[in-house]
């Protein structure tokens, strides 16, 4: 691409390229429910490694026994609404807030002590991003990498194609969502061994976001270790392999996908031509619905995944027409450590499956960055 500056050094860890005055967590540097985990990884193959991380601001205790382990190689999604303590955590991980106690290691390396080396191996995208404003997206990119050194062959020029990215405006000129193509341009051109992308796509539309999956995808069968806090659960359901869930400054749940979806009710919805009625016991099926249909009996309820086997047979004999059995989505997972708050009064929600903090909307529509 002639109309811009070839650009042929390597990305910075975007926060401390920030403009003056504007880093978030800068000058910083100077701190529930148990935890349950499928299938612990190799602790001597690790992209993150954070154990027991506390962190208070105050009188106010943010984290509390933080555990968060990521593999090599794997896109891992972190997920809690606002206040829940994912910014936090993250700026722990990238040196820019030490802990108060606990340990934590980033790709084998001490992420406070170690910051500086840490920070040579892996990209940081915040999820609102400050660029210079007299310099164009060109420049801010061409500046970007050349502090941090080292990005693929023809990377960058690439990237500002597929993003549809203008590298000549100034980037007081640019939206939200082109500041951010600007910095995860920076990021994923990069040579990183790992990617920490803290709600990386808001303002980005829904063909921009598309782009985003497909190079991330990309990027982790290159090797590359992903850290992808969204408040996006459908981003999070389509692009991870593994995720963590984090409630109140602790790490409730984490482990892959699979996994822990094996660990919940399946939902099924079954047509049949003779009555339910005839079943026989149906105590194993939660949240049993039966609507008459003029072409038979509609059905519908939760089973857990050890009893499914079990109820085949006796299905089968209702002359089953329609049957579709579906894993528990991402949400209904989430929802599951969110439904209620510490003292069982029900959490407020603006839809079915919503929380406070936390979309399940449409990728490519704005939401709003978490503050913890």
């Amino acid at each position: 691409m002639s109309s811009h500056p070839r650009h042929r050094a390597a990305t910075s860890s975007f926060d401390d390229a920030a403009p003056p005055g504007e880093r978030e967590g800068h000058g910083e540097r100077g701190v529930g429910t148990a935890a349950r985990t499928v299938e612990p990884p190799d602790p001597t193959d690790l992209a993150v490694d954070l154990q027991g991380i506390h962190k208070s601001f105050g009188k106010a205790h943010v984290l509390n026994g933080v555990d968060l382990r990521i593999p090599r190689g794997v896109i891992a999604g972190f997920l809690g609404p606002n206040g829940s303590g994912k910014s936090t955590t993250i700026r722990i991980l990238l040196g820019l807030l030490r802990a108060d106690s606990g340990t934590a290691t980033v790709l084998g390396r001490d992420a406070w002590r170690d910051a500086v080396e840490a920070h040579r191996h892996l990209a940081y995208v915040p999820g609102d991003v400050n660029l210079w404003p007299g310099l164009t997206g060109g420049e801010c990119i061409d500046l970007l990498c050349r502090m941090r050194g080292g990005t693929r062959d023809g990377a960058v020029e690439e990237l500002i194609e597929r993003f549809q990215l203008d590298p000549r405006k100034k980037a007081r000129a640019y939206s939200k969502g082109n500041r951010q193509k600007v910095a995860l341009i920076a990021a994923l051109a990069s040579d990183a061994e790992l990617l920490v992308l803290d709600e990386p796509t808001s303002g980005l539309d829904p063909l921009m976001e598309r782009e985003f999956q497909d190079v991330v995808r990309q990027r982790r069968a290159e090797g590359v270790s992903v850290l992808l806090s969204s408040h996006i659960l459908s981003e999070v359901e389509q692009l991870c392999d593994t995720v963590a869930i984090i409630r109140e400054g602790t790490v409730v749940e984490q482990g892959r996908l699979e996994d822990m979806r094996h660990l919940t009710r399946v939902t099924i919805e079954v047509i049949t031509a003779n009555d339910p009625g005839l079943l026989g016991d149906t105590a194993s099926l939660h949240g049993l619905q039966v609507h008459e249909m003029a072409e038979g009996f509609h059905i519908t309820g939760q089973v857990e995944p050890s009893a499914l086997q079990g109820m085949l047979p006796g299905l089968h004999s209702l002359h089953v027409r329609q049957l579709h059995v579906t894993p528990a989505s991402l949400e209904e997972l989430f929802m599951r450590h969110y439904r209620a708050d510490p003292h069982g009064e029900a959490a407020q929600a603006t839809g079915a499956g919503d929380v406070v903090g936390v979309a399940t909307r449409t990728p490519g529509k704005p939401a709003e960055p978490d503050p913890s």
